[in-house]
């Protein structure tokens, strides 16, 4: 095993630490699955009634995200780019971002010089640039937090 890799089971195995004590707190079921996808650990909570730890549009999910990565740094001394997961919000929201990009992409294909999307997470963002990328187009983000958002743009020259 590479230590990459090990580097990042080891992210996930204190994350996954991190997040077990905290649903013990709170008194919340929920099991902890954990995989490296790419080159960041990803930890997801599962099981239960977890809506409240997804909050509304996410929002409570990335404050949380943000306290595991800090978990993670605490123990390595190093930024974690660990994604958490929450009863599959994000697996779905990257669903629903993926074919938001598709009617951008095909807005441009059909010839607009560009297209501005709704403000989004960074997160989203990401999911957004690889869909436009994966396309041969580019784009770029615009705007201040928390009005940030992507811009798609036909193929850069």
């Amino acid at each position: 095993m590479s230590s990459d890799a090990s580097k990042l089971e080891n992210e996930g195995d204190i994350a996954a630490d991190f997040l077990e004590g905290l649903l013990d707190i709170a008194d919340l079921d929920g099991d902890i699955d954990m995989d490296v996808d790419g080159d960041r650990a990803a930890v997801e909570v599962v099981g239960g009634n977890l809506d409240h730890l997804v909050g509304r549009g996410g929002e409570v999910l990335e404050a949380l995200q943000e306290l595991t990565r800090l978990a993670v740094y605490r123990e390595t001394g190093e930024r974690s780019r660990l994604m958490l997961d929450v009863a599959g919000f994000r697996a779905a929201r990257r669903t629903e971002l993926v074919a938001v990009a598709g009617v951008a992409i095909e807005k441009v294909k059909a010839g607009e010089a560009s297209v501005a999307l709704d403000a989004m997470t960074p997160f989203e963002r990401k999911v957004v640039h690889d869909a436009v990328a994966e396309a041969g187009l580019s784009s770029s983000s615009d705007g201040v937090e928390p009005q940030r958002h992507v811009v798609v743009h036909p193929a850069s020259a």
